[in-house]
């Protein structure tokens, strides 16, 4: 009778487990609504984000990310010391400026690297965008607590790279970013979410924190989206 119980006992325990354990679709589905409705996010062509990285003896820079999500392109403009650094990548070609006296240096990017800023196109406003499409499997890992909060942990996972999701069981909002690429794992904490102009609602502070350097950095965000993209920007 006892063993009967017991079993009985874990039966209900696995059942209530399983009961909480969300599909994927349905937790990114949240977010979505928490963050204006699918509706808007779909509506995404382009955006334009300006963020500024600060860290303890480090010095700090500025940046300007411009994306078109339907040509695939891609531009990074990387401010430190009054020195700018151009990232471009445009469909299957991406290159790099850099600046050497009163001249401009222009290199080709590396394969990793034009494939990481096609990573970060969808990454800077969330990893899990058209996630199907891109060749990414979302999981759920379950529901675990992060700093006093109940979370619900998404993995998504595709070529090369993993991330961790972790989503505030009550707002649903994306909260805790862990990346997983060549060996180095990037975690980033999100928060200080507001809402954009356009409607959707995006976190405007990150602390990012990788494995290799292990020194926090600060981001701060400001996003404007579906605003005109100058075709300068995408010239080599």
């Amino acid at each position: 009778m006892k063993k009967l119980q017991m079993l009985a006992a874990l039966m209900l325990m696995s059942a209530g487990s399983y009961a909480q354990k969300l599909p994927a679709d349905s937790i990114f589905a949240q977010f979505y609504k928490a963050t204006g409705g699918k509706n808007l996010w779909d509506g995404i062509k382009s955006y334009n984000l300006k963020r500024s990285y600060s860290a303890s003896a480090a010095t700090p820079y500025d940046a300007v990310i411009t994306a078109s999500i339907p040509d695939q392109s891609i531009h990074k403009n990387k401010t430190i010391m009054k020195r700018s650094f151009v990232y471009t990548v445009k469909g299957d070609q991406g290159w790099i400026k850099v600046p050497i006296g009163q001249k401009v240096d222009v290199k080709d990017l590396s394969q990793a690297e034009q494939q990481n800023m096609r990573l970060e196109m969808y990454d800077n406003l969330a990893p899990f965008i058209d996630y199907k499409n891109r060749g990414l499997i979302a999981t759920t890992v379950g529901t675990e607590t992060l700093n006093g909060v109940q979370v619900n942990q998404v993995e998504l996972q595709g070529k090369g790279v993993k991330y961790n999701l972790y989503f505030d069981a009550k707002t649903g909002l994306l909260v805790r970013q862990k990346e997983s690429q060549a060996g180095v794992e990037t975690t980033t904490d999100l928060s200080d979410y507001a809402k954009s102009a356009y409607g959707i609602s995006y976190p405007t502070k990150l602390v990012e924190l990788t494995s290799t350097d292990k020194k926090p950095v600060t981001i701060k965000s400001a996003l404007t989206v579906n605003e005109q993209v100058g075709v300068d920007l995408f010239k080599r």
